[in-house]
């Protein structure tokens, strides 16, 4: 099976919950060049409105008690500026979530705030300002499709620029919180199904390969080194659970990705 077939668990989910009679379809099924995500290297990087969206799938998460207050650090530092970045686009996808006007206008203004000081107001700008006359009107979908977008415009626009590694940066910066908040809903209502949407071992070998071929610069940055320290951790404990995930690996998953969050988030 080609290795793009075997992206994650998080798309096998995805294909099993929207299949017809139950076992018609599977992850031979999927084609990784229509899945909403970034292709790299034969690997999808899902976005976060897709992982959200599966996860309410699966239950009702109360997705207000999910959302974080943080105060974003001031700093000129352009690594840890895309990995804020990453960050906030995912965490607007709770707010989204969580149906909160308020939250989202206010990580619409963060987003505009690390956009300028990427120096990418001008492709940014139109996104963010969508997200604020959205929330304005409560138009949710219409939220979620403009964080997707100014994700993928920011990523694109690194990448024409030759900042590929601050590219990446954004793309772990989101999994991360993402990855934070699918383990805090999955340990409140622990079930298999649910703890499957962590099984994601290729991505997470994606994102270590991904670290390692960063310039040196970026690679021995002392937060990116710590996020390769941590996604180590976090790959033993996929390539460990052969049986599925249980609570107490869920737990130490989330506490790995929430040590890297805080790192991120340092004044």
């Amino acid at each position: 099976m080609k290795r793009t077939l075997l992206v994650s668990a998080f798309a096998g989910l995805v294909l099993n919950l929207a299949a017809a009679p139950q076992g018609t379809k599977g992850v031979e099924d999927f084609d990784p060049l229509a899945f909403p995500g970034k292709m790299v290297d034969d690997v999808v990087v899902p976005v976060p409105s897709e992982v959200f969206s599966v996860l309410d799938k699966l239950g009702e998460p109360n997705w207000g008690a999910e959302l974080r207050k943080a105060k974003l650090p001031t700093t000129s530092d352009r690594t840890r500026l895309s990995l804020l970045f990453g960050y906030t686009v995912a965490e607007g996808f709770v707010a989204v979530q969580a149906e909160n006007k308020e939250a989202v206008k206010e990580l619409g203004r963060d987003v505009i705030d690390l956009a300028k000081s990427l120096g990418l107001s001008k492709s940014v700008l139109p996104h963010a300002q969508s997200i604020l006359d959205a929330a304005d009107k409560s138009n949710w979908s219409a939220i979620r499709k403009e964080f997707d977008q100014t994700q993928k415009t920011v990523r694109d626009t690194m990448e024409q620029m030759k900042d590929i590694d601050l590219s990446q940066c954004v793309s772990l910066g989101g999994w991360l919180r993402g990855t934070a908040s699918v383990t805090s809903v999955v340990r409140k209502s622990f079930s298999a199904d649910r703890a499957e949407l962590l099984n994601q071992p290729m991505l997470v070998e994606h994102f270590v390969t991904t670290i390692e071929k960063m310039p040196a610069g970026t690679r021995d940055h002392d937060v990116v080194k710590s996020i390769r320290k941590g996604l180590g951790s976090v790959l033993q404990q996929m390539e460990g659970a052969v049986d599925g995930f249980t609570k107490d690996a869920v737990a130490d998953i989330g506490k790995t990705c929430d040590g890297l969050l805080t790192e991120i988030l340092a004044k």
